[in-house]
C-alpha cells in the first residue's frame, strides 16, 4: 500500500544523489534502505539460506573483478597468514 513520507530537505536531496549514484529512482532508493534496516523476518539456517540472502542483497556476482573465487579465497588467506606470521 502506498504511504507518503515527508522528509527534511537535506534528507531528501542525499536520498535523491545516492539513488542517482546508484541509477535507481529516489523511491525504489527508499524502500531498499528502509528493507536494508528492518530485521529479516526469515531467520538463516544454513548455508542455502546464507546464499539466498547473498542473492537477494544483490552480492552474489557483485565482484566482477573476481574471475577465479578459489584463486581470490587462497590469497587472503595467504595474507592473514603472513599478517600473523
Amino acid at each position: 500500500m502506498p504511504q507518503t513520507v515527508e522528509l527534511p530537505d537535506d534528507l531528501a536531496d542525499a536520498l535523491g544523489h545516492e539513488a542517482a549514484r546508484l541509477g535507481m529512482s529516489m523511491p525504489d532508493y527508499a524502500v531498499r534502505v528502509l528493507a536494508s534496516s528492518c530485521p529479516s523476518v526469515a531467520a538463516i539456517h544454513d548455508g542455502a539460506d546464507l546464499v539466498n540472502f547473498w542473492r537477494s542483497e544483490g552480492l552474489v556476482g557483485s565482484r566482477s573483478d573476481i574471475t577465479d573465487s578459489q584463486a581470490q579465497a587462497r590469497q587472503l588467506r595467504e595474507q592473514a597468514q603472513q599478517r600473523r606470521a
